[in-house]
C-alpha cells in the first residue's frame, strides 16, 4: 500500500500533479481534515474545487478523513480547543516569552487519523504502508522530525527528485492549476507575522474568529489559575500584536504550515 499524506498546500499538491503525470507511483492521497471550523477556509475551498476534481480526472483516490471518537462521532480541533472542561491546549500556543507550548494537534488530528485509515485497510508492522510526505529540498531539515509509526514506512518523493518549493509551484502552474495558498489552521500560532497581517487586512472576519479563539483559551486558563498564552510570539493579545497598520506585511515562512501534508507542530 502506498499513500500520500495530503495537506492541500504547495508541496503535497505538486505530488498530486506528479502522481497524475505518472512521475511518482502513488494513486491514493489522504487528507486528514482537522475540522471545517479549524482548517483555513481557503485550503478547504482549494481541495474541494481544484484538487479533488483534478485527482478524480486522473484516476487518483483522494480520501477526506476526520478524527473519529470511539462512539463514532467526529471531533474537530476547534471543539477540543474550546471544550470547557479541557485542561490542556492541543495547539502550539505561545507562552509569555514567545516560546511555543506543548501540543498534540498534529499527532491526534493528522498522524493518528491517517494511521487509523492505514490499519483499517491492512497496514501492519509486518507489512507497513508506504507514506509519502511532501517535504522539499529547501525544507530538508524537517524530514528527520517525522517519527515513523510501526505500520508505516515514510518516504520523501520531493527529496528524491531534488525539488524545491519553487519547483513545486512551477509544476502546479504547468499543469494548469492555480497554486494553492499556504495550508494551516487559520488560528495556528506558527503562522508568520506577515500571514497574520494579511489575515487582518484581507479577511477581518477570520481574524476576529482568531481573536475569539485566543480569548476563549485564556478565559479557561484564568479559571485554572494559569498565565495567559498567545497566538503570536509577542506576548500580547492578537489584536495588539497585529496592528491594523503594520510596518511590514510579509515575513519568511516559518515551520508549522501543513503544505507538506504533515504540519511540523
Amino acid at each position: 500500500m502506498k499513500v500520500i499524506s495530503y495537506g492541500g498546500g504547495v508541496q503535497s499538491t505538486a505530488l498530486l500533479v506528479l502522481a497524475a503525470q505518472g512521475q511518482i507511483d502513488y494513486s491514493t492521497f489522504l487528507f486528514a481534515n482537522v475540522g471545517d471550523d479549524s482548517e483555513h477556509p481557503a485550503t478547504l475551498a482549494y481541495i474541494r474545487n481544484i484538487a479533488a476534481p483534478y485527482a478524480s480526472s486522473a484516476g487518483i483516490k483522494l480520501h477526506h478523513l476526520r478524527r473519529t471518537r470511539r462512539d463514532g462521532t467526529t471531533e474537530t480541533l476547534m471543539e477540543r480547543l474550546t471544550k470547557p472542561d479541557t485542561r490542556s491546549i492541543p495547539t502550539p500556543v505561545r507562552m509569555a516569552n514567545g516560546a511555543p507550548g506543548r501540543r498534540s494537534c498534529t499527532a491526534d488530528f493528522k498522524i493518528k487519523v491517517v494511521g487509523r485509515w492505514l490499519r483499517e485497510h491492512g497496514a501492519t508492522a509486518n507489512e507497513p504502508a508506504v507514506v509519502g510526505i511532501g517535504i522539499s529540498v529547501d525544507e530538508i531539515h524537517r524530514a528527520n522530525r517525522r517519527r515513523s509509526e510501526p505500520h508505516e514506512q515514510v518516504e520523501y518523493p520531493l527529496l528524491d527528485l531534488r525539488l524545491r518549493r519553487d519547483d513545486c509551484e512551477q509544476i502546479i502552474a504547468n499543469a494548469g492549476l492555480p497554486v494553492p495558498p499556504k495550508s494551516s489552521c487559520f488560528f495556528c500560532p506558527f503562522r508568520t507575522v506577515g500571514a497574520w497581517h494579511q489575515q487582518r487586512r484581507e479577511d477581518p472576519d477570520l481574524f476576529a474568529r482568531s481573536i475569539q479563539v485566543e480569548k476563549t483559551v485564556n478565559r479557561r486558563r484564568a479559571a485554572l489559575g494559569r498565565d495567559p498564552v498567545y497566538l503570536t510570539r509577542y506576548g500580547r493579545p492578537l489584536a495588539e500584536a497585529i496592528p491594523a497598520q503594520p510596518n511590514a506585511t510579509s515575513e519568511k515562512t516559518e515551520d508549522g504550515m501543513c503544505d507538506s501534508g504533515w504540519c511540523m507542530t
